[in-house]
């Protein structure tokens, strides 16, 4: 038996062991319900802890694949400015020599002219003098004189044909020169048309083969070292009315599908008489890659030589439509390698995020079991506390019992000691006090002895 003071009276009253036992056990479960929560409480935050890191994770992951991106587009359009740089360097410098060469030939046309003009300017002078020697000497020099005058005009003839030969020689010149411009001028043309299609063109060796050749043979290159696991072939499934080029697929090492792509090749050859756009294939291309099932559609495209948005190097048209790019020949392997690793990379996070789904899933079925352990201990708390209280509610009648029990036993105890206190206080005399017959007997019975 044990003691316990009752909450209202506060008069300490004996019960069982079982008893005890129970109210012992019910501050437990109050304390081991304080711990749970505790401990609930700590690895929700530590959950929601670990969500958010992860989160921070791959978002830093993605913008260091965005940085390194954004850094290889800068220095492709670093490239193309610098070819531009040189081919407009090349023309100007060219310009500038065609100017100087034919500025020399101006400055030494116009020396040769004075030269000349001055030579028949003296010529003129001697003639004159000449002149009027002849007037003074006419008749015995009339004849020395005239062939002397022949002479000097047959060199003023001379002269004249000289000055006609180096015009006709300037003029013949500054054709030349003017041919040789233009053939310097259409060469450099031809440099910045070949500049301007060597930045669509970069490393493709297009020389005597096909769009689809190039793009399979660069793939092959690299087939037996970067792309183990891959399939790369012609699209020969017709059966939809309708195929791609190309379909390419990696798998892992357990033979799951980590990205797919249909490929679509399109060279200014290919095209009609009436140019094409890009954007004219988009819509087969997207219905191609449906058909068979790939996650990306790729163009790989010659066309619109002049358009920047294309020549930039990557082109995104998933505002057209989802998951779609245009390419240049020389982006073909970096597209493929780009895909290939975000696909990795998401293959990585999906296997992360499926971790994480597992332990919710724990986390779930953790909850649940402690909720139905929560519900059972209150439940069984609920039974223990009405039980106990009921217990407590008979103590409570079996105290005021006992002490109704107790009241009467007191006042029995009175009583019988005020009984026994009358019966040590009972005489013979008290009993014969008021009372001469008896008293007379008892006095006969003491006189008798």
């Amino acid at each position: 038996m044990s003691e316990i003071r009752c909450p209202k009276c506060g008069e300490v009253f004996k019960v069982d062991e079982s008893l005890s036992a129970d109210i012992v056990r019910q501050v437990r479960n109050a304390e081991f319900e304080k711990e749970v929560a505790a401990r609930e409480e700590k690895w929700r935050a530590e959950r929601d802890l670990a969500a958010a890191n992860a989160a921070s994770a791959a978002r830093e992951a993605m913008g260091e694949e965005v940085k390194k991106r954004e850094a290889e587009n800068a220095e492709l359009r670093a490239r193309i400015e610098s070819a531009k740089a040189t081919e407009e360097l090349v023309v100007s410098k060219a310009t500038s020599e065609l100017r100087l060469q034919i500025e020399g030939l101006r400055t030494l046309m116009a020396e040769k002219d004075g030269e000349l003009a001055a030579e028949v300017e003296r010529k003129n002078s001697v003639i004159a003098e000449l002149k009027g020697k002849m007037e003074s000497q006419e008749a015995s020099k009339q004849l020395e004189t005239r062939e002397i005058i022949a002479n000097i005009e047959r060199e003023r003839d001379a002269l004249k044909s000289q000055i006609q030969g180096k015009d006709a020689e300037k003029a013949l010149s500054e054709s030349s020169l003017k041919e040789a411009y233009e053939a310097r001028l259409k060469e450099k043309e031809e440099q910045i048309a070949y500049y301007k299609d060597f930045k669509a063109r970069q490393s493709t060796k297009m020389i005597g083969e096909s769009l689809e050749q190039h793009c399979e043979n660069e793939f092959n290159k690299l087939r037996a070292t970067a792309f183990k696991n891959s399939y790369f072939e012609k699209d020969s499934d017709a059966r939809d009315g309708s195929k791609g080029d190309y379909i390419f697929r990696e798998m892992d090492r357990d033979g799951n599908e980590l990205v797919s792509i249909m490929f679509e090749m399109k060279n200014e050859a290919d095209a009609t008489a009436a140019k094409k756009r890009n954007e004219d294939f988009f819509d087969k291309l997207d219905r191609d890659r449906a058909a068979k099932g790939c996650e990306y559609a790729v163009l790989v495209s010659l066309l619109e030589m002049d358009n920047d948005f294309y020549n930039s190097g990557i082109a995104d048209v998933s505002y057209r439509y989802e998951k779609m790019y245009v390419i240049r020949p020389q982006s073909f392997i970096p597209m493929i390698t780009i895909l290939r690793d975000s696909a990795m990379k998401s293959v990585a996070y999906r296997t992360e995020l499926e971790q994480i789904r597992n332990q919710n899933v724990d986390v779930t079925n953790f909850e649940r079991d402690l909720n139905d352990f929560r519900e059972g201990f209150s439940r069984n708390y609920r039974l223990a506390s009405e039980k106990f209280q009921d217990a407590v509610d008979r103590i409570d009648k079996t105290i005021k019992e006992l002490e109704k029990i107790k009241a009467a036993l007191i006042g029995s105890e009175n009583n019988l000691r005020l009984a026994n206190d009358k019966a040590e206080g009972l005489t013979v005399k008290r009993l014969t006090r008021n009372n001469p017959t008896m008293k007379a007997k008892f006095e006969e019975l003491g006189g008798g002895e």
